[in-house]
């Protein structure tokens, strides 16, 4: 029987951005468990954090076809009432979810019950991964600027602890996320993927070389842990 799947937290960078090397996505597909496996894996690409844009939803058909997968896209605007969103986030291998808003994305989800959806797809072993808004959402808290002020704002709690992306590129964040005061805290720089699987230690890797994570655990201090290279490999 399958467990629940890794969930994949990129700090920045991939398809979204237009670099199509393909560096995070095809690592992320090495990410689905054995028994889940085929030929041509399945992706679900969710955009709702940045309003479903059609120019987001191109790139990943262009970016996970391109790999040989079969892509398909869940938009919420407009909400699509023929489809089963439930059925179709469990029939996926890897779930990719867009950066944006996270604290809309995750108010519209639990409106339509869609995060109990993935919930279920992700504890039956379907691949979470995300960008951003995409990579915030699964953790107890994150740092974001999609509010007014910005700040640390409360996730879907399935993980442990606290995450910020864009790290390195938006210096306003280190102190928001040095300030955390209930560790686990995690800043992931751009380029950088955070891999969180069962009853594991969390594994950093990046599209580039030199790309390292802060981490700091309960009890101790933030400490940086470098990435492995995927480009180099």
């Amino acid at each position: 029987m399958t467990g629940p799947g890794a969930i994949a937290c990129i700090g920045g960078g991939g398809f979204l951005t237009d670099d199509f090397r393909g560096f995070q996505e095809a690592h992320l597909l090495t990410l689905i468990p054995p028994s889940r496996r085929r030929e041509r894996p399945r992706v679900l690409y969710l955009g709702l954090a940045h309003g479903d844009a059609e120019s987001r939803q191109l790139r990943a058909y262009r970016m996970f076809a391109g790999l040989g997968c079969d892509i398909t896209t869940l938009p919420f605007f407009p909400y699509e009432m023929k489809r089963d969103y439930p059925a179709e986030a469990k029939a996926a291998d890897l779930v990719y979810v867009g950066g944006g808003n996270t604290p809309a994305m995750i108010a519209v989800w639990r409106e339509f019950g869609f995060d109990s959806a993935l919930h279920e797809a992700w504890q039956a072993g379907t691949v979470l991964a995300g960008v951003s808004a995409g990579a915030n959402c699964w953790f107890e808290a994150y740092v974001t600027d999609s509010v007014p002020g910005g700040g640390v704002r409360p996730g879907l709690g399935w993980l442990p602890g606290t995450f910020c992306p864009h790290l390195d590129s938006e210096p306003w964040r280190a102190p928001l996320l040095a300030g955390v005061t209930r560790p686990p805290a995690y800043g992931v720089r751009e380029g950088g993927m955070m891999i969180v699987r069962p009853a594991a230690t969390p594994e950093f890797v990046a599209d580039r070389p030199g790309v390292s994570a802060t981490v700091r655990l309960p009890g101790e201090q933030a400490r940086e842990i470098p990435a492995l290279d995927l480009s180099s490999r």
